[in-house]
């Protein structure tokens, strides 16, 4: 039932938004033609309660413009505009929906699976929500037992199809990051613990390229030649937000990126072969030097 209700706020956020300004009857006559309807009118009180859902859920207001005719329009759409939570949740109940609108069409559309965030991501983000800590069984990469620990989770993260809690961690006094796969059990511990105020989760990964925040690797600006359509691919989705576009020639592109170029950068700058070749700064083109080196010999 709940499920049902979240799929019916979204559909109505995502039908008055692509509609930009849209009167109830026409609201109802797209809610008659979607299967979630099951052919019964939306009555006005229901509408209603649905509006007043959604802005408590997902901080969207839908407003009416009495003076133009009775339409309804999303109020702050330039925040769903900007990106963000709001944009994502938007965006990818909107297509769930719309795919189970059409069940034909469900062979023809294949997505990324993110297997970690199935089990553990609910009560995780229930947890931040009532700011209560978590213990956790975790089993570390680099460890041959596990560990049982407490943690106040601050905020989650996904990169590269998996999920991630960013959590203070009492015994150390320090903030650490979990990947959701290496746990093993969770249990809510009741305790509550106090989020800070002045911490900002954006901020917390302004410099970073992806997961890792490696406090000794400074923050500096890495240039680098992207040769012939190369370029594009990064011009239509940019390595990091910094991004910004030097010297352009028919033959390649120079991008230059402010944020601290940790292993996980390293990684993605390799992962683009010849296409990619770092102009500055000099320690980080000869630790690659050094690392294709080292892939050449794996295959001599």
């Amino acid at each position: 039932m709940a499920k049902d209700l979240f799929n019916k706020y979204i559909w109505l956020v995502d039908t008055i938004y692509r509609a930009k300004r849209i009167t109830f009857e026409e609201i109802n006559e797209r809610w008659l033609r979607s299967r979630l309807s099951e052919g019964v009118d939306i009555p006005l009180r229901t509408f209603h309660n649905w509006r007043g859902q959604i802005e408590e859920i997902f901080d969207i207001n839908i407003e009416c413009d009495r003076k133009g005719g009775y339409c309804y329009y999303i109020e702050n759409v330039d925040d769903i505009e900007k990106g963000g939570v709001r944009s994502w949740l938007l965006n990818t109940f909107a297509v769930n929906n719309l795919i189970n609108e059409s069940h034909h069409l469900k062979p023809r559309i294949l997505f990324e699976e993110i297997p970690s965030g199935r089990q553990f991501l609910t009560p995780i983000i229930e947890a931040m929500r009532d700011n209560l800590t978590l213990e956790i069984t975790y089993q570390s990469y680099w460890r041959d037992e596990p560990s049982v620990f407490e943690m106040e989770p601050f905020f989650v993260k996904v990169f590269k199809q998996r999920w991630y809690v960013i959590a203070r961690s009492p015994y150390y006094d320090d903030i650490r990051i979990y990947a959701l796969d290496r746990i093993q059990h969770l249990t809510n511990t009741n305790k509550s613990f106090t989020y800070p105020k002045d911490f900002s989760p954006k901020t917390y990964f302004n410099f970073s390229f992806g997961i890792i925040r490696d406090e000794e690797c400074p923050v500096e600006r890495v240039r680098i030649k992207v040769f012939d359509n190369q370029a594009r691919y990064l011009e239509a989705l940019p390595l990091h937000h910094s991004q910004q576009e030097i010297e352009k020639t028919e033959d390649y592109t120079v991008f230059e990126y402010l944020l601290s170029p940790t292993f996980d950068f390293r990684q993605e700058l390799l992962s683009h072969g010849v296409a990619i070749e770092v102009l500055s700064p000099q320690w980080l083109r000869a630790a690659l030097t050094e690392e294709i080196g080292r892939m050449g010999e794996r295959y001599k």
